[in-house]
């Protein structure tokens, strides 16, 4: 094997990430990491805490490239057309990040501050484009939710391949987006 020479954190995750959105999260192995680096399993606990530390730092990628997505997607729009855009933006996220996504759907461990900064910035974005329709406090959270839960299962089901008729997707997460937003008008 290569000595690990150069080896570094942010290219261990990386590796790890590639290899969890073509294999799957729950596929992912410290020795398929350390084979695709060409060093040794011992090698990468320089630069992780183990799977779990390794996990941990892919949900971390995986919330942060995330937020820069849906903040790409939601700058110069407003309303209607800004909540269109993350969904779409997220959307497109899960599915050309299957196992980095899936690394980010758990709540962080409340003692992980680093995390906990990151999935509250995740959220800020889509506060602010919810801010247009003046649900309130509450209001806000439960649309915050509604929205993930929305793409989220639309766009795990249509990775795993759950959409099997010959219809548009497209076509149907765009109406689907457009009943959630057509609430956020009538939410008192």
């Amino acid at each position: 094997m290569a000595r690990s020479v150069g080896l570094t954190r942010e290219r261990v995750v990386s590796v790890a990430a590639e290899l969890a959105d073509t294999h799957g999260l729950d596929q992912l192995a410290l020795a398929r990491v350390a084979a695709r680096l060409g060093v040794r399993i011992p090698s990468l606990y320089n630069h992780v805490d183990g799977l779990a530390g390794l996990r941990r730092e892919l949900a971390l990628l995986g919330v942060r490239r995330l937020t820069d997505q849906l903040s790409r997607a939601a700058i110069g729009r407003a309303g209607d057309e800004a909540v269109v855009a993350i969904a779409g933006a997220y959307r497109a996220f899960v599915l050309a990040h299957p196992g980095l996504y899936a690394a980010t759907i758990h709540a962080p461990d409340p003692d992980d501050a680093e995390l906990h900064a990151a999935s509250r910035a995740t959220i800020e974005v889509v506060v602010t484009v919810l801010a247009h329709f003046r649900l309130g406090d509450a209001g806000t959270i439960h649309a915050v939710r509604g929205l993930r839960a929305l793409v989220h299962g639309f766009a795990t089901l249509e990775a795993a391949g759950g959409f099997g008729l010959p219809l548009d997707r497209d076509e149907s997460f765009a109406r689907l987006v457009r009943a959630f937003i057509a609430g956020l008008h009538t939410n008192p």
